[in-house]
């Protein structure tokens, strides 16, 4: 990337709070990366791991609470039955896998650690970014849920706010299949009603986090959408509002997303759901290999 093209992309995000990276990626890496998804889902048995995912919503449940280190599967709600069975393809029940593919996936860990990332980093003037978590999020036909509006930050929290997502389409995302939508500007007025998802202080057996502040609402006549084809690289700033709609089309929208937080200026907060551990996920991209 070059001067021209890094003070472009910086001055751009800065402005709006995420940024389109077209052809980020070739059709071919899309491609491998799609192969690997699926044949890592084929060795995952439905029967061993039955729980669903919600951004508005976890209870203590040490398949989710324990995964900073592990590559663990969350169904989406409208593929299992009321007894917690299959009703359709494993390869389209899922809602996303995460969070450690960037460190045991071959491919996900070659994409997140090569030296385009890297060149993003210092484009945007991290001093020390830090990889501490990473997903392929599926949105399946038909039954992909919707992801309200948020900040990534109230799950990921830093101080200072240095929370960066790397967001990647494996394949086109359209308004049809559930693009993302964005405020462009709102990461200006920081972390809205300081809203977080927190480790739960109180050690319930039942509620391992806690929505802390007041939950904001925001102007849906602000959004705008951000479609994007195969390859194209989506930046989006910690505190920028962005959502996506359900997927009820006949297409698939298949992503990779990590996230990235600057620790040579932030700390990574003590409360926030995903932690470090001994296994060392928490990987530092200028430097891991």
């Amino acid at each position: 990337m070059d001067g021209d093209s890094s003070s472009q992309l910086k001055s751009k995000f800065e402005e709006n709070g995420y940024a389109i990276i077209k052809g980020f990626l070739t059709e071919d890496e899309c491609d491998d990366l799609h192969r690997e998804c699926h044949q890592i889902v084929e060795k995952m048995n439905p029967e061993e791991h039955s729980t669903v995912f919600s951004c508005d919503r976890q209870t203590n449940n040490d398949y989710f609470m324990n995964s900073a280190d592990k590559v663990r599967f969350f169904f989406e709600k409208e593929a299992l039955d009321e007894k917690g069975n299959l009703k359709v393809d494993k390869q389209m029940s899922l809602n996303k896998i995460g969070h450690a593919l960037h460190v045991f996936s071959p491919g996900f860990r070659r994409i997140t650690h090569c030296e385009r990332v890297r060149n993003i980093c210092r484009s945007l003037g991290l001093q020390d970014p830090v990889v501490c978590q990473s997903m392929v999020i599926f949105k399946p036909p038909h039954i992909g849920g919707e992801v309200n509006p948020h900040q990534d930050s109230s799950y990921l929290f830093t101080e200072p706010k240095r929370l960066v997502g790397i967001w990647i389409a494996l394949e086109d995302t359209t308004r049809e299949n559930s693009c993302l939508w964005f405020i462009p500007g709102s990461h200006k007025d920081g972390l809205a009603g300081n809203y977080r998802m927190i480790i739960n202080p109180k050690k319930d057996p039942e509620v391992g986090t806690v929505f802390t502040g007041e939950k904001p609402s925001f102007d849906q006549s602000k959004f705008i959408s951000g479609e994007v084809n195969k390859g194209d690289l989506v930046l989006i700033h910690g505190e920028v509002v962005h959502r996506s709609d359900a997927n009820r089309s006949d297409k698939s929208r298949l992503i990779y997303t990590f996230h990235i937080y600057d620790e040579g200026v932030a700390k990574y907060s003590s409360q926030n759901w995903l932690q470090p551990t001994e296994a060392n996920t928490f990987t530092h991209v200028y430097t891991f290999q």
